[in-house]
């Protein structure tokens, strides 16, 4: 049992020396990211301003070498702020690991409802965006999704008008569009100069990534 505990302590010592001053931890997840059978840890963390903008997140990927842990990669980008989210409030869900992707949820907004799925995986020596999936609308007037697999550049975009009698809700449509070369990475997700939008040609409607 004290040899436990000892190993508990070092484990957690060796995370906390990376948190952020003036934080706590929001979530963690654990799972292999690299494809060495060796769990990573990554720990989401709210860093608190004390201003009407609330908190903004942090969140650090850990990988284990020699019993020591390094951060492996980390961004204060990739994740929205407690404010961010419109009347819902936090927009931030969750994070988490599946078959070695890293996946972060966002959800907001109030009657019109919006939100997006990221996932990441590590390759070319850090984290790039792979997938992104949106939607946002009001149920009962229409909804549109967007699913983006940047690996392949296949977008499918679709919109559904359940309340044909408001003309500003329009039509129902879809378009499927092939964009390559798009490349994002979880340290520069939401930076200003990696926001990136186009026109579908079909539709002509706008998406933003």
């Amino acid at each position: 049992f004290c040899f436990l505990s000892i190993i508990f302590s070092i484990l957690c010592f060796g995370q906390k020396e990376f948190q952020p001053k003036n934080s706590t931890i929001n979530k963690t997840a654990d799972g292999d990211l690299d494809g060495d059978k060796i769990p990573e840890k990554v720990i989401v963390y709210d860093i608190h301003t004390n201003n009407d903008s609330g908190d903004i997140r942090e969140i650090q990927i850990l990988k284990k070498v020699n019993n020591k842990w390094n951060i492996l990669e980390k961004s204060r980008n990739a994740i929205l702020g407690s404010e961010d989210g419109g009347v819902m409030g936090d927009p931030f869900l969750y994070c988490k690991i599946e078959k070695g992707i890293l996946i972060i949820n966002h959800y907001g907004g109030s009657s019109w409802k919006w939100g997006f799925t990221d996932k990441y995986r590590f390759q070319n020596g850090h984290f790039e965006l792979i997938g992104h999936f949106s939607e946002g609308g009001r149920p009962g007037d229409y909804w549109v999704t967007t699913d983006f697999n940047l690996s392949t550049g296949k977008i499918v975009y679709k919109k559904e008008v359940q309340n044909t009698t408001i003309p500003e809700n329009g039509r129902s449509e879809n378009e499927t569009y092939i964009k390559k070369g798009v490349k994002i990475s979880l340290k520069n997700r939401n930076a200003t100069n990696s926001k990136l939008k186009f026109k579908l040609p079909k539709t002509k409607k706008e998406v933003y990534i």
